[in-house]
């Protein structure tokens, strides 16, 4: 197999000694932007493919999985979420499925890349149409800088990062937790992607502890997502009400109502599922 055919996700900082690979058939389009390498391809199995500074951030095949986990998983834990700040996710993905639960209002996205949400959506439109929704404010900007100039302004706050290198690695640090605090409102909820305790538990843990200085209530729940390396993908949950339980969620769907949303990965019981972890992780990530 001629080697340029395919594009391996190799990198010796995040996954030592190990990598994922998708045959291409064709490159859709490639740049760089003011922050980071764009990479669009168009993969034999996987479908239209979205690689950031040559890390895999989204496959048309498996993206439903970490959109629809990232957002249900807050939104369904928070009583009423009416006001929604996404940080990140160019693509748009997040916001298909925010602006989908029925107690969601507004949601509010700041995006630092103006690129990659113009070339997601030319080329990937079965996620971007989530810019589409009448619910969504976009502004093209620093998340920091946002959040700062609206304390106490949202009932959840979803952070869709890249992975803790380059233009995200700010996004896992102690500061941020304590800015996303400051951003919410009275026993507000946030989620951030939290990476994979398979490759790193001990940074896991780490991020963790950076979030419990600052909220009384946190875990880690799990997704799996065949094209994130181990296969599986976690999200940091925190909430700023001491009572909430998150493999118990507030809002419950039944089967009619998740098929009238469209959501092809999360349910009701994957929701309460995603919350119990293999023992040794368990052990790892908890006090």
């Amino acid at each position: 197999m001629n080697p340029s055919e395919w594009f391996s996700e190799v990198s010796d900082e995040l996954w030592p000694g190990q990598c994922f690979s998708l045959k291409v058939k064709n490159v859709l389009h490639e740049e760089r932007s003011k922050y980071q390498h764009i990479k669009i391809v168009q993969s034999e199995s996987h479908g239209v493919v979205l690689i950031l500074d040559g890390i895999i951030q989204c496959t048309e095949r498996d993206e439903f999985a970490y959109q629809e986990m990232i957002s249900f998983l807050p939104l369904c834990c928070h009583p009423n979420p009416q006001r929604v700040l996404i940080v990140g996710g160019g693509d748009g993905g997040v916001a298909r499925e925010v602006a989908k639960h029925p107690s969601v209002t507004e949601v509010h996205q700041v995006e630092i890349d103006e690129r990659v949400v113009e070339l997601s959506k030319q080329f990937l439109p079965f996620m971007a149409c989530g810019f589409d929704s009448p619910k969504l404010r976009l502004t093209i900007g620093d998340g920091f800088e946002y959040m700062k100039q609206h304390e106490g302004a949202f009932d959840v706050i979803i952070t869709d990062s890249s992975d803790p290198i380059g233009p995200a690695e700010s996004l896992f640090r102690e500061s941020y937790f304590e800015l996303v605090k400051r951003a919410l409102k009275p026993n507000g909820i946030i989620c951030s992607q939290g990476g994979s305790f398979w490759l790193d538990a001990g940074h896991v843990r780490e991020t963790l502890d950076y979030c419990r200085k600052h909220f009384p209530r946190v875990t880690y729940g799990l997704a799996a997502v065949p094209s994130y390396p181990t296969g599986q993908i976690g999200f940091f949950n925190a909430s700023l009400n001491p009572e909430t339980k998150f493999s118990e969620p507030s809002r419950t769907f039944s089967d009619e109502e998740v098929d009238r949303m469209g959501l092809r990965y999360y349910t009701t019981d994957v929701h309460r599922a995603a919350f119990t972890l293999p023992r040794f992780a368990a052990k790892a990530l908890n006090p």
